[in-house]
């Protein structure tokens, strides 16, 4: 199968889209499909198979923040779109972001099969604007994903039902999904690593993530504050993002200061082993692999109940739940567990067996699956005169 992955987000490896798309286009070369790239990361530039268009140029001033929120929107260009479609048997979009738009169009117009992956909450755009608590506003990003992106897909990816059923809730509409996490790696598991010779004697709080505004990083650092514990806590915040500097001002005052820092995947595997306790304070977030793999090592997880995250569903029971956005009863949760080790110990292993991590080549079988579907669909629905597909749903 020839196939094109296009990916606004590609470059680093340092944030959960880009690594979502990596493994899949891993995985399928891996399996012998021959894989085009489509981004707008210039450093890709004359790599085999990749194809790249310009970068939107917003002046010196907001070019500096979108590289700092870890996105390279694209300037579409048809001509490259184009070529990168031509010949293949199926494309698949990451996002509905510049690039996404534009060649979802393309793909529609040259009757090819197209999926896609739901890998961004309305919330998640909403929130660069200060408008994610606005139900208006999140209206009306649904309604223009769906509109103008996800109503030409053939088969859309869910990395869970939780956000399924939120956005076909929100649009008002039964979209052809497929639910597939997008699963953790075979070296994500529990094992025997010592903490640093300068964490034995301090209690390790691990949480993963993109610096931002809907991952909550601001909740947690407050909630230490409020410890009773907050002289014997290490909080490590693994990531990078917009809220470093806002992040490292809000600690200062902290007895020991936090450790900011973004770390590969196999390091924060191993630092995550040696933690005491993992905590996701993210109030949006529509899978939160970072907390699957700190499951899938038998840590002690700490999430919030917040009604816009995945995440509440993977907690064994509410003594591992706190109110969204409140620092201060994140801090009593951290507390209970961190004065009832032995209840801890036994909530790891229920954990580690909740069955909430998913294998990651399974589930990379299983997104291969579903292309095939989408081929099998258009060429099922295909006309004479052209393609014709759900249009009842136009």
């Amino acid at each position: 199968m020839k196939i094109t992955v296009v990916c606004d987000i590609y470059g680093k490896e340092n944030n959960g889209s880009a690594i979502v798309a990596y493994n899949l286009i891993r995985f399928l070369e891996s399996q012998g499909h021959d894989v085009r790239i489509l981004c707008a990361d210039q450093a890709q530039k004359g790599k085999k198979n990749v194809y790249v268009v310009p970068n939107l140029n917003f002046g010196k001033a907001l070019n500096a923040y979108v590289a700092k929120v870890g996105v390279s929107l694209a300037k579409p260009q048809k001509r490259i779109i184009k070529a990168a479609l031509e010949g293949v048997d199926a494309v698949h979009i990451m996002m509905p972001l510049t690039l996404g738009l534009a060649t979802v169009k393309v793909a529609h117009a040259m009757g090819l099969p197209i999926t896609a992956g739901f890998h961004m909450q309305a919330e998640n755009l909403t929130s660069y604007f200060k408008l994610n608590k606005s139900r208006l506003a999140n209206k009306l990003a649904n309604h223009f994903m769906y509109d103008h992106f996800y109503r030409y897909v053939d088969c859309i990816h869910y990395p869970t039902r939780f956000i399924r059923d939120t956005f076909e809730s929100a649009v008002k509409r039964k979209t052809p999904g497929y639910v597939i996490s997008n699963g953790v790696h075979s070296y994500v598991r529990p094992r025997k690593v010592d903490k640093p010779a300068e964490l034995q004697d301090k209690i390790v709080l691990l949480t993963t993530g993109r610096y931002s505004t809907e991952k909550s990083q601001d909740v947690l650092i407050k909630a230490v504050a409020r410890s009773k514990y907050k002289d014997k806590i290490q909080l490590i915040l693994g990531g990078e993002g917009i809220k470093e500097e806002y992040y490292r001002r809000l600690a200062a005052d902290l007895p020991i200061q936090p450790v900011f820092k973004f770390y590969s995947r196999t390091e924060i595997i191993d630092v995550l082993n040696y933690a005491d306790m993992y905590v996701h304070p993210a109030q949006i977030e529509l899978e939160g692999i970072s907390c699957i793999e700190a499951i899938a090592c038998g840590k002690m997880t700490i999430v919030s109940d917040s009604r816009l995250s995945a995440t509440h569903n993977f907690a064994v029971d509410d003594k591992c739940v706190f109110r969204a956005q409140d620092d201060q009863d994140l801090a009593r949760v951290i507390d209970f567990w961190i004065e009832n080790p032995d209840l801890r110990h036994q909530y790891e292993e229920r954990y580690l067996h909740s069955a909430v991590a998913y294998d990651q080549t399974e589930c990379m079988h299983r997104m291969e699956s579903m292309i095939f579907d989408a081929i099998d669909k258009v060429g099922r629905n295909a006309l004479p005169e052209g393609r014709y597909h759900y249009v009842a749903i136009r």
